[in-house]
């Protein structure tokens, strides 16, 4: 099954950094973006909105961190904080979480493979797990035929204390 036409953005949240990734409008190719700095202001989210806007994106899946046994700790919150950020930003837009369990790895595993040193890997891997992140993302949706991931509802505030 194909997924649905346009454009998606992925977004790996870090406490320091932001992966942003994006798709083709055919959602069969994924490219690196941008890493933003993460903001004590938040204007790192107003910038992802730009860049939203930009591509004349459909959705926006941001990644969600699980520990391996599948529970979500501080950095879920934290992620999930972020997407309901985006989604205040731009409400139109569906925001959804989708598990990155080893997304870093995987992330790791092809700068190696494709010849870039692991002293070289800082600048660019957090554009390269938003990748991952995306990639599962428009997996699940070809085989399950619906949009992946849950989505985040702006109006739902259990974690942004």
């Amino acid at each position: 099954m194909s997924p649905r036409r346009g454009v998606r953005i992925g977004v790996d949240v870090g406490t320091v950094r932001v992966g942003i990734a994006r798709c083709d409008p055919d959602a069969i190719m994924t490219f690196p973006v941008v890493t933003l700095r993460r903001r004590d202001d938040w204007s790192d989210v107003d910038e992802l909105a730009r860049i939203i806007d930009e591509h004349e994106a459909i959705e926006v899946v941001v990644g969600l961190p699980r520990h391996l046994r599948g529970a979500e700790g501080v950095s879920a919150k934290g992620a999930r904080r972020y997407a309901r950020r985006i989604k205040d930003l731009r409400p139109h837009i569906r925001v959804a979480m989708v598990d990155e369990r080893l997304s870093s790895t995987q992330a790791h595993q092809r700068l190696r493979e494709s010849g870039v040193a692991e002293r070289d890997h800082r600048a660019v891997i957090d554009q390269v797990a938003a990748q991952v992140i995306l990639e599962h993302a428009l997996e699940l949706e070809r085989i399950g035929g619906r949009p992946p991931g849950s989505t985040i509802d702006a109006t739902d505030r259990k974690d942004s204390q």
